[in-house]
């Protein structure tokens, strides 16, 4: 009635079988979860240095390009230029979601380097926000 099994099982269930393909450790999982995270905050960095350039982008984009090389075993990450359109307050509330990201993978792999680096530019991004927000409700006072 059915067809018996021709070729080996895709799928190794038996402990202790090697399997054809590779394997990746945590470690390198995390290694290329982290440098994901850090080249898209990289990206929104270079955005945010066309509409508002400082001495700080600059030097944090330059770390961060370094601490994706290093994860990365050396290769530069590409980096498109900055088309300069978009809201500042938009972007510093990405890059802070981002520096975010990568500060929890940073901590769960122990990379104290990138941990320090992604707290810096969660407190500059949050400060950028508040600075770009309104001061909050105004009080409404009735005229008498």
């Amino acid at each position: 009635m059915y067809e018996p099994i021709r070729t080996k099982s895709v799928h190794s269930t038996m402990a202790g079988t090697t399997s054809d393909f590779p394997h990746r450790s945590r470690e390198e999982e995390l290694d290329i979860q982290l440098a994901g995270h850090l080249a898209a905050l990289l990206a929104v960095t270079d955005e945010l240095r066309a509409l508002t350039p400082s001495a700080d982008l600059d030097t944090a984009a330059e770390r961060l390009a370094a601490q994706v090389a290093r994860l990365r075993g050396g290769r530069t990450p590409l980096r498109a230029a900055p088309t300069a359109t978009g809201e500042p307050g938009v972007l510093h509330r990405r890059a802070h979601t981002l520096a975010g990201r990568a500060l929890v993978v940073a901590a769960s792999r122990a990379d104290t380097a990138v941990a320090i680096l992604t707290a810096e530019r969660m407190d500059a991004h949050g400060a950028a926000t508040a600075a770009a927000e309104p001061a909050g409700p105004k009080e409404f006072s009735p005229a008498h």
